[in-house]
């Protein structure tokens, strides 16, 4: 089975790399035969990437330790659900994975396309080819899962202890598929770029794809942080790492895109700049899988073995600059119809509000990328901290929560003042009195805590401005349709989803900008070195020390298990059980914290060290509204999912717009 994986490797990128040439050929050429011909291609590689990705995850399955992969990431012990993860928890496996991504997203962009002859559909799938032609020519040639051993061992090293977490199998995927996803909106934009095709149909026929790549990428950083706040035991869930910091660049330049393209499709405005943005996306993707398999970031999350900069660093530049060079080449049909009117209009608040997202994402670049210049320079790498991020993306993300308020309530084109009065009001006011009610509560004595009271306000704002959205939009359809006032809820938004999946979505963000701001502010952590009955108070509880004990959980895992009673009010209300895991083969232990997550805080508890006779080192930390991180999350989830439902009367009116699009086979004009 092995040389059959191996095999299929060779096949697919054979494939693949035919696939593209002939689909540009059959494009330029007029050539029906080779475009029916490369039409069959996308099912084959993708047949031969998964047949090599089954191949890859029978090994890891069967204990098959003559291939150094699985030798590498799995061992006899290693539990079912790892070894599936096992799949993606090196970088030889994940780069398969990815690829099986890329080859399904092709195959689904083949078969959406298949009954349409937009001529720009050969030429997005011959960059959607040749992307998958790059990472198979990495999987053949560089970094081959199917790498053998010569002499098998009995056993394998098996997979790194940090990694076994329920998150870690749905962080890494997830994640992918966001990254993945957004090579199809680059492909439609390479090819609306070649084919001269530069009004909105490139634009809407990649919709739903880019909803659904930012989900994934969204929800891939808040699985990542959740593994982060349970499995590193450092009491927080980001540290501005340079790889989250990778994850985190193409999710914010997506953001901006998603806005930035509302205007391009109403005003005919900013085409350039939605180019330029749907391209920079995917550019900042390939830079991230860069950074990890670079080996010029040490991180907890970079992969062994990093032997791909360099393959990585000249795609990376190849792909810069043909954007560039297309861009110039069509900026004379870039060119705007129209004109922004007004400063005080929606279309200059998402100006604003691209220019604030970017702001974020150039100091996040700048930051990640600081200490690889400085080495390169200086020969000192200096490190560059939360601090410089805190810094100087706080302040821009508070005008950006700001913007998120303003932007749905104020008028397209030029707002009056009179209008502005009638829409804000309210929402200022609550702002307004929920400051003067938090004003005497809140502690204010740093710029942090100063920081996050001007968070709170934002946040009420915010909120109200939306649920006053939806509360005018409600009882507007009641009265005019005479119905009740959830169905006229239910059917305004139905009837328009794009919009208020938005702010459903917005919501979701206004509840993460909270639990930032509260954990970050108000968060304290002790910790203190305690025997048998000793206690340690934080916030309203009182943790006692009461036991710790040695559990053999398997073969080649050792747990130290502690145990505290929690008491508040003088009543016990939780039994924290933190622990230390201690695996064979491994000269590091990993710590599990125990957590007691509530709507108001969590209390996070760590064992940190522990000696023979029974005495630990605790650390407790504090840490409030982090729940309400994760809940966002699943807010964002459920307003993605209204911005994406399928909509008869839209897909209607797509396929008519498609069918006077639709042209009868023939080249691109030069």
């Amino acid at each position: 089975m092995n040389d059959i994986g191996e095999f299929t490797l060779m096949v697919a990128l054979a494939t693949a790399l035919y696939g593209t040439v002939a689909y540009v050929m059959s494009a330029r050429g007029n050539r029906i035969d080779l475009y029916l011909s490369a039409d069959k291609i996308p099912l084959i590689t993708w047949a031969c990437v998964m047949i090599s990705s089954i191949a890859l995850w029978k090994a890891l399955f069967t204990n098959d330790f003559s291939l150094q992969y699985v030798y590498a990431y799995s061992n006899i012990e290693l539990d079912y659900f790892y070894k599936f993860s096992s799949f993606w928890g090196g970088q030889k496996g994940s780069l398969l994975f990815w690829t099986l991504l890329l080859s399904t997203y092709t195959l689904v962009v083949h078969f959406q396309n298949r009954k349409k002859s937009l001529i720009v559909v050969p030429y997005a799938m011959a960059v959607l080819l040749g992307v998958t032609v790059f990472f198979l020519f990495l999987l053949n040639f560089s970094t081959n899962p199917f790498e053998r051993i010569p002499l098998p061992p009995a056993d394998g090293r098996g997979l790194n202890p940090l990694l076994q977490n329920y998150w870690m199998v749905i962080h890494p995927p997830t994640l992918y598929l966001g990254y993945v996803g957004f090579t199809v909106p680059f492909a439609y934009a390479m090819a609306g770029l070649i084919t001269k095709s530069l009004d909105d149909s490139w634009i809407r026929l990649t919709r739903k794809w880019t909803v659904v790549s930012w989900f994934f990428l969204c929800m891939g950083n808040l699985f990542g942080a959740s593994w982060a706040y349970v499995e590193l035991g450092w009491g927080g869930y980001w540290a501005w790492d340079p790889v989250e910091n990778a994850a985190f660049m193409p999710l914010i330049i997506a953001t901006a895109y998603l806005h930035s393209v509302m205007i391009q499709e109403k005003k005919d405005m900013m085409k350039v700049w939605n180019m330029s943005l749907v391209l920079l996306t995917f550019v900042m993707t390939i830079f991230g899988t860069f950074i990890t398999r670079s080996g010029l970031i040490q991180s907890v999350h970079t992969f062994d073995e990093a032997t791909l900069g360099y393959y990585f660093l000249g795609f990376l530049f190849f792909i810069i600059a043909v954007c560039s060079v297309m861009i110039v080449w069509r900026l004379p049909l870039l060119k705007s119809k129209n004109e922004l009117d007004s400063f005080l209009s929606r279309e200059a608040s998402f100006l604003f509000n691209n220019l604030l997202l970017l702001g974020i994402g150039f100091a996040t670049f700048w930051g990640t990328i600081f200490p690889i210049i400085s080495e390169a320079v200086r020969g000192i790498k200096i490190t560059v901290g939360p601090p410089f991020y805190n810094q100087v993306n706080v302040p821009i993300g508070l005008a950006l929560l700001a913007l998120i308020g303003i932007g749905p309530v104020i008028a397209w084109r030029r707002a009056t003042w009179s209008n502005l009065k009638k829409n804000f009001h309210k929402p200022v006011a609550v702002a307004l009195v929920g400051g003067a009610v938090l004003y005497p509560i809140l502690p204010l004595s740093n710029r942090s805590e100063i920081y996050t009271f001007i968070a709170f306000i934002l946040c009420m704002f915010v909120t109200s401005s939306i649920l006053l959205e939806f509360f005018k939009g409600t009882m507007a359809r009641s009265q005019s349709h005479e119905e009740t006032t959830v169905g006229a809820l239910g059917s305004m938004i139905w009837h328009n989803k794009r919009r208020y999946g938005g702010y459903v979505v917005h919501i979701g963000v206004v509840m993460i900008y909270a639990g930032i701001a509260a954990s970050q502010s108000y968060g304290t952590h002790i910790e203190k070195r305690m025997k048998i009955g000793d206690t340690i108070e934080i916030s309203d509880y009182m943790l006692r020390y009461e036991k710790i004990a040695a559990v053999q959980a398997t073969s080649v895992k050792t747990r130290i298990i502690a145990q505290l009673a929690v008491e508040k009010d003088g009543r016990r209300i939780w039994t924290a059980r933190p622990e230390k895991e201690f695996y064979k083969g491994q000269t590091q232990p990993v710590s599990e914290v125990d957590v007691r997550s509530t709507l108001a805080s969590d209390l996070y508890v760590i064992l940190a060290d522990f000696s023979e006779d029974d005495s630990a080192t605790i650390k407790v930390y504090y840490n409030p509204m982090v729940s309400w991180l994760w809940m966002g999350g699943w807010v964002i989830a459920l307003g993605t999912m209204v911005c994406a439902w399928p909509d008869r009367l839209e897909q209607r009116r797509r396929l008519e717009r498609l069918k006077r699009q639709e042209i009868v086979f023939s080249p691109a004009q030069e």
